[in-house]
This record gives structure tokens, C-alpha cells and sequence, in this order.
């Protein structure tokens, strides 16, 4: 009997472990800047929120055909996001509704 539990409770475990890394979803995106102009700040905020998150650029900038790769995971655990570049010419530019969890990758263009 006890070794029957033993049994069962390291398959739960297992079956525990074993699922967690696949309901866990890869949220970093490679922003990727191919206009003309220097990105000032980026923001990226789950759908439907009713502001943006913080400036996820910070004091850098991403010139042009420049690329950096941000992780979007805001512990929400959702995977579609709005996101807005701000440029150095002051034209702000928002894509929506990006899913995070199956993009690698994301341009801002001309």
C-alpha cells in the first residue's frame, strides 16, 4: 500500500513538472526599428488595458535597423499585447493586438 502511494505521488510530480514548462509560453520578442527615425521608448501592455505599462526602452534608444530583445511576460499570463514605439520626430506608432507567445520577432516600418 505504501509503496503504491509512493508510486503515485512521484507520477503526479512528474506529470506536474512535466506539464509546467509547456504551459509556460516564451514572451521575449525581438523589437526590431527598420524606419528612418530612432526609437525614444517602447510599450507594450496586455489588451484591452487601460494605459501603458512603463517605457521598457528606458534611457536607451534603438536607431534605425537597430534590434533589441524584450521579454513582454507582465505575469498577467496572457500572450496578446498592444505595443507603441515613440520616435525621435515625435510620431507615436501603436500595433495591436500581438501575440507575444508565438511572435519572435517585431518591426517597426516606414
Amino acid at each position: 500500500m505504501l509503496k503504491s502511494v509512493i508510486v503515485a505521488g512521484a507520477l503526479a510530480l512528474a506529470t506536474v513538472s512535466f506539464c509546467a514548462p509547456a504551459g509556460a509560453a516564451d514572451r521575449k520578442v525581438n523589437i526590431i526599428n527598420k524606419t528612418k527615425h530612432t526609437m525614444s521608448e517602447f510599450y507594450a501592455s496586455v489588451v484591452g488595458a487601460d494605459d501603458w505599462e512603463e517605457d521598457i526602452l528606458g534611457s536607451d534608444e534603438l536607431a534605425p535597423g537597430e534590434s533589441v530583445e524584450v521579454d513582454i511576460d507582465d505575469g498577467s499570463g496572457k500572450c496578446k499585447f498592444d505595443f507603441m514605439g515613440v520616435f525621435d520626430d515625435g510620431e507615436k506608432v501603436v500595433k495591436k493586438n500581438i501575440n507575444v507567445c508565438t511572435t519572435g520577432q517585431f518591426s517597426f516600418t516606414e
